[in-house]
C-alpha cells in the first residue's frame, strides 16, 4: 500500500479570476435586455421621423409623447381611464372564458357538442366583434352590457377553437389511463384533457385577450363613455377631437404598455410555472 500523502493547496483567492462574458453575449442571453434594446431603437426611430416631419399635429416627437404620458399619470387621468377599461375588460374576458370552456367541454364529451361547436365557430368566428356593436346597442341599450356582449364574442370563439384543438391532440393513451382510473365526463376533462391541452389553451387565452383588448378600445372609440365613464378609447377619441395629438399618442402608448405588462407578468408567468415547468413546451 502506498503511504499517505498530504498536499498543500493554494488559497482559492490566488486562482485566476475568470473573465466576465462580453456585453454582446450577455445581451444575447438576456430576454429583458433584448426587448429593452428593441424598444429603445423604436423610440429613436420615432424621434428621428417626428423631427424630420416637423409637424407636431401630425406626428409628435417621442419626448412630447413621453411628457404627455407622464402628465396623464401624475394627474391621474390616464390611470382612471385605464382602470375603467381594465375593469370592463376583465368582466367580459372571464365571461368569455366560462362560455368557451362550457362549449368545449360539451364538444369533448358528445358528438352533438362537437357538431355544435364546429358549426357555431364557422358561423361566428369570422364575424368581427365590433360589427356586432350596433346590434348590441339595439338589444341592450347604452350601457356596459353592450360592451360586455362584444367582448364575450371576441373571446369565446378563438379560445373555444384553441381549446378544442388541444383536446383533439391529447394522446389516446392518456384518455385510456383516465378511464382506467374511473374518470368520465367532466372529471376526465378537468384531470386529463385540460392539463394535456394546456399549451393550446394558453395560446387561445393569449389570442382571446388580444382580441378583447383591441375590441374594447375600438368599441370605446365608437361607443364613447359608459355610464358617464370613459376608458382609454374614449380618452384617445376625445383628445383627437381637441387636436391634442401628443395625448392621443400617450393614450395609445398606455394601451401598448398594458398589453406588454399583461403578456410579461400574467401569461409568461403562467406559462413558466405550468407547461414550461412540466416540459410540455421548450
Amino acid at each position: 500500500m502506498r503511504p499517505e500523502a498530504e498536499f498543500a493547496l493554494e488559497p482559492f483567492t490566488a486562482a485566476p479570476v475568470a473573465r466576465t462574458l462580453p456585453w454582446t453575449r450577455r445581451l444575447r442571453d438576456n430576454a429583458f435586455m433584448r426587448r429593452a434594446l428593441i424598444l429603445a431603437l423604436l423610440a429613436l426611430l420615432w424621434e428621428a421621423l417626428a423631427r424630420w416631419t416637423d409637424n407636431e399635429l401630425l406626428l409628435p416627437t417621442f419626448a412630447a409623447t413621453a411628457a404627455a404620458f407622464a402628465e396623464g399619470l401624475l394627474n391621474g387621468e390616464l390611470l382612471d381611464k385605464a382602470r375603467v377599461s381594465l375593469t370592463l375588460l376583465l368582466q367580459g374576458y372571464v365571461l368569455g372564458i366560462v362560455a368557451a370552456f362550457a362549449l368545449t367541454a360539451l364538444a369533448a364529451g358528445t358528438r352533438l357538442g362537437r357538431d355544435l361547436l364546429s358549426t357555431l365557430t364557422a358561423m361566428f368566428n369570422p364575424l368581427p366583434a365590433i360589427a356586432l356593436l350596433p346590434l348590441a346597442l339595439l338589444w341592450f341599450g347604452l350601457g356596459r352590457n353592450s360592451l360586455l356582449f362584444v367582448l364575450v364574442h371576441a373571446v369565446l370563439w378563438p379560445l373555444a377553437l384553441a381549446a378544442h384543438a388541444g383536446f383533439q391532440n391529447v394522446p389516446e393513451v392518456l384518455r385510456m389511463a383516465g378511464r382506467n382510473y374511473g374518470l368520465t365526463g367532466l372529471r376526465l376533462v378537468v384531470h386529463i384533457l385540460i392539463p394535456a391541452a394546456l399549451p393550446a389553451i394558453l395560446s387561445g387565452l393569449r389570442i382571446g385577450w388580444a382580441f378583447a383588448w383591441r375590441t374594447l378600445i375600438a368599441a370605446e372609440l365608437v361607443f364613447g363613455a359608459t355610464s358617464g365613464q370613459g376608458g382609454l378609447g374614449w380618452y384617445v377619441f376625445q383628445n383627437r377631437n381637441e387636436l391634442y395629438t401628443d395625448r392621443v399618442f400617450a393614450g395609445l402608448a398606455c394601451v401598448i404598455v398594458i398589453g406588454l405588462a399583461i403578456e410579461s407578468l400574467v401569461f409568461a408567468t403562467l406559462e413558466r410555472v405550468t407547461v414550461r415547468r412540466w416540459g410540455a413546451v421548450r
